[in-house]
């Protein structure tokens, strides 16, 4: 089978398109026939990071048919239509976890669905475990027009945050967040953010805060959250060090929490994906969530998806197809201009 490989390098690791055994799956495993792959930011960082050891197989989640399922494995068969979350999932067929794959609608694309499971897991670890959401809360978003802050906007609004601020350096990426349950979205780059929020919310702040951009927000983060309010951040693509007054802090009683898969283990990751199969699979069944595609990609092209994705002109989500017939079908969306 084929699969997209990072083969690391003394000045970081390349890509490289191979041919790789087909996995047989052991006690608790499946095999997933990958239809397509969601791509993710980090990925890029694993390749360029990649200047020791062995070719590994690149991708982090997956949407495909089960193939094979080990002995003891009774809650998927082959043949189900499914979406999961772990390594390896760039490539024609995965090996994983029974536990981390969930059954899809068979109405959704390929392409809809790769571009579900990592995305809604994260968000939903983000704004339900380690958030708290609780119904009538505010919630603000950094980033937002981003796979996972687009799910984070849906599952604020579709579980009862009674105001929703997301946030974009693009005017034209701002307006359309509305569309995905933004009640106050924010042009970063004409507006400034505490005020924003302040203002429309009577000098209180948003309880919880999900956040993706890190350094260069954060004082303005805790300028925006009220009393107990919570800053879950989840990625630092604008910078890691930063410094505040921690008067703030120590005034509103903040909590400010950090939220990752690498430092979890097995049994922690695959609760996450259990919980969030039990909440947002009823609300995915039920044609309540959108599941944008920005562009799709072929997987032997994956460094250009890296690139286009470095660009930040995306909205939503950028897929592989691995099966042909996931790009005749998939729903492809213009640049953004202005991004």
């Amino acid at each position: 089978m084929k699969a997209m490989r990072i083969v690391p390098g003394p000045q970081g690791g390349h890509l490289e398109y191979q041919d790789v055994p087909l996995p047989t799956p052991g006690p608790g495993q499946v095999v997933v026939r990958v239809m397509a792959s969601g791509l993710n930011r980090g990925e890029i960082k694993m390749v360029r990071d990649a200047k020791a050891g062995g070719p590994r197989t690149t991708g982090v989640e997956f949407a495909g048919v089960v193939h094979s399922v080990g002995p003891d494995v009774t809650q998927v068969k082959v043949g189900d239509h499914v979406a999961g979350h772990g390594g390896g999932g760039q490539a024609e067929y995965v090996l994983a976890a029974a536990r981390a794959v969930m059954p899809v609608p068979r109405t959704l694309g390929w392409a809809e669905a790769a571009a579900f499971p990592n995305v809604f897991i994260t968000a939903h670890d983000a704004l339900v475990v380690n958030g708290e959401l609780r119904a009538g809360e505010t919630v603000l978003v950094n980033a937002a027009a981003s796979g996972v802050g687009l799910a984070v906007i849906q599952l604020a609004a579709l579980m009862g945050a009674s105001k929703v601020f997301a946030t974009s350096r693009s005017a034209d990426k701002a307006e359309r967040l509305k569309a995905y349950g933004a009640t106050h979205p924010i042009d970063v780059s004409t507006e400034d953010q505490a005020a924003a929020v302040l203002a429309a919310t009577d000098g209180r702040g948003v309880d919880i805060i999900i956040d993706m951009v890190g350094a260069p927000v954060f004082e303005a983060n805790i300028k925006s959250l009220a009393v107990k309010g919570r800053l879950v951040n989840l990625a630092r693509m604008g910078g890691a060090v930063a410094s505040f007054d921690m008067t703030e802090l120590w005034l509103k009683r903040l909590k400010l929490i950090g939220a990752t898969f690498r430092t979890r283990t097995e049994e922690e990751r695959l609760t996450c994906i259990e919980a969030c199969a039990r909440d947002t699979l009823p609300l995915l069944e039920a044609g309540r969530i959108q599941l944008p595609v920005d562009r799709v990609y072929r997987l032997e092209d994956l460094a250009e998806a890296h690139a286009y994705m470095e660009t930040d002109q995306h909205v939503g989500k950028i897929v592989l197809a691995v099966d042909p017939s996931v790009a005749a079908d998939a729903p492809v969306a213009a640049p953004v201009a202005g991004a």
